[in-house]
C-alpha cells in the first residue's frame, strides 16, 4: 500500500513538473531606473534623487506567477540634519551597493498587458561611498570610500513591496523598499571626524528605505 502511494506520488510530481516546464518561459533583459531614498529613525532634510542599473532574467510560471533575479548597481542614500540635536550640523551619506533582488510576481495575462504584484527580498554588498559632513556653511567632511574609519556597513539586506505593468518586452515597477539592520556598525575605533556625523545620525539604528521606479526590457 505504502510502495503505491509513493508510486502515485512520484507520477503525480512528474507530471507537474512537465507541466511546469512545458509551461515555463524565461527571458534576459536590461533593468534600470530611479530611486528616492531616506534615512529611517533620523531626521531628515529632504529625499534624495539616486539610480539603479543591471540585468535581470524572468522565469514565467503557470498560473500567473513568476520569478525574476536581477544583478544591480543600486545607489542609495540620505540628507540628515540637526545631528544630535545641533541645529546646521548636516551631513549627505551616499552609497553603492551590488545588489541581488529576488522579484515575486503575480498577475493575470490579460494579452495585451499583465499588472502583477511584487514582492522582492534583496540582499546587497556596499561598493562605494560618499559623505559630506557640514556645519553651518563650512563643509569639514569629504570622505570618499570610508567604511571602518566612517562606520558603516557594507552588507545590507530588506525587502521590498510594489505594483508593476508588463507590456510586451517592457515591464515598470514601483517598490517601496525597507531595509533592515542599521548602516551605523561602529565596534573598530572609526575616525572621531567622521564619527561625530555617521555614529551621531545612526548610532541609535537606522538604514535607506524608500521608492524605486524601474523599467526593465526583456527579450
Amino acid at each position: 500500500m505504502r510502495r503505491k502511494v509513493l508510486v502515485i506520488a512520484a507520477v503525480i510530481m512528474a507530471l507537474a513538473l512537465g507541466s511546469i516546464s512545458s509551461k515555463a518561459q524565461s527571458r534576459y533583459g536590461v533593468i534600470g531606473g530611479f530611486s528616492f531614498p531616506h534615512a529611517s529613525d533620523v531626521t531628515n532634510r529632504g529625499t534624495m534623487t539616486k539610480y539603479n542599473v543591471g540585468v535581470t532574467w524572468q522565469l514565467k510560471l503557470p498560473a500567473g506567477f513568476s520569478i525574476q533575479p536581477s544583478l544591480m548597481y543600486h545607489v542609495k542614500g540620505a540628507r540628515v540634519g540637526d545631528i544630535r540635536g545641533v541645529e546646521g550640523n548636516n551631513m549627505d551619506l551616499s552609497v553603492g551597493y551590488l545588489e541581488l533582488p529576488v522579484s515575486v510576481q503575480w498577475g493575470p495575462d490579460l494579452l495585451l498587458f499583465r499588472p502583477f504584484l511584487d514582492v522582492s527580498p534583496y540582499i546587497g554588498v556596499g561598493l562605494n561611498n560618499s559623505i559630506t559632513g557640514t556645519v553651518g556653511a563650512s563643509t569639514v567632511v569629504n570622505e570618499r570610500n570610508a567604511w571602518q574609519t566612517a562606520g558603516i556597513a557594507r552588507m545590507e539586506y530588506g525587502v521590498g513591496v510594489g505594483i508593476g505593468i508588463e507590456i510586451w518586452r517592457f515591464q515598470v515597477i514601483g517598490r517601496y523598499n525597507w531595509n533592515f539592520g542599521t548602516i551605523w556598525r561602529g565596534g573598530e575605533e572609526p575616525d572621531p571626524n567622521l564619527s561625530v556625523f555617521t555614529g551621531g545620525a545612526f548610532h541609535d539604528g537606522g538604514n535607506f528605505r524608500g521608492l524605486t521606479l524601474s523599467l526593465s526590457l526583456l527579450f
